[in-house]
């Protein structure tokens, strides 16, 4: 006799048995996003930032809670060693590796006569030279088809932003790395898309003396369109759609996650 209930058709969406590295993954969209590959069935090698190690446990606790498999590396995206060892540790961990997502990032705080050379050459490695780093190292690694993602920013990637000349420079610069990268890495049938979110509470974000702060984040919310600022998951999603067969006909795109906010008219 047929069952009275009814079950939903599960969808395929081709991420189960991959395995992902997420730089940034011990906080943030990066944690979100290594929660989000657990629930698909997907495993994650997440690189930290050395001094921090106790978010990263926190971070492989949510991902086992969500009944998947993580493992935790420190990493400095200024190093290309040790981002090549992040590489080298998914395949010697999981067998494989399928999914790169570069999400390590610095926000700092500097008007141009503060902005001396040490301060720039110091965002645009970890922010736009470490997206690099850590693509290269995974392509090294990858064996087959693959996706790629890394997160710019709003500030760069579609305005300005004053006192952060460095930070906006080095999250447009990821725009120009990940189209040339799809267009380079397309044969081997690895897409590279960039997502570029916008007012987002993140710890970063809620940082006030190199952001905005929660209140500023506040008053911000009220006028995107959405009427609130988003949620590191809600970012997460974006990049797990971009990084699944869902998205198989997409690469070298950028998709803004804003709530509406680049495209309203000003008040």
């Amino acid at each position: 006799m047929p069952s009275s209930e009814h079950t939903a058709p599960v969808r395929d969406d081709g991420l189960a048995g991959k395995v992902a590295v997420i730089t940034g993954g011990a906080s943030g969209i990066g944690r979100a996003l290594a929660v989000a590959y657990a629930r698909a069935g997907a495993d994650s090698v997440v690189g930290f930032y050395p001094k921090d190690p106790h978010s990263a446990e926190e971070t492989i606790r949510l991902v086992e809670d969500a009944g998947g498999r993580c493992t935790a590396v420190a990493v400095d995206v200024r190093d290309s060693e040790q981002v090549d060892a992040l590489a080298r540790s998914a395949v010697e961990t999981y067998g494989r590796l399928d999914i790169a997502v570069a999400g390590a990032g610095v926000l700092r705080r500097a008007a141009l006569a503060e902005l001396d050379d040490d301060a720039w050459n110091d965002m645009l490695s970890v922010d736009l030279t470490g997206v690099l780093r850590t693509f290269r190292s995974a392509a090294a690694v990858m064996t087959g088809p693959g996706a790629m993602v890394a997160v710019s920013s709003i500030a760069g990637g579609v305005y300005g932003w004053d006192d952060h000349a460095h930070y906006a420079a080095a999250k447009s610069g990821v725009l120009g790395l990940c189209r040339s990268l799809a267009t380079e890495l397309a044969p081997r049938g690895i897409r590279v898309n960039t997502v570029i979110p916008g007012l987002i509470e993140t710890p970063q974000s809620l940082d006030e003396a190199n952001s905005l702060g929660r209140a500023g984040l506040e008053r911000a919310g009220r006028s995107i369109p959405a009427g609130r600022v988003g949620h590191a998951d809600e970012v997460a999603r974006v990049i797990r759609f971009l990084t699944s067969d869902d998205a198989a006909y997409i690469t070298g795109q950028e998709l803004v996650v804003d709530g509406g906010l680049t495209v309203r008219w000003p008040e």
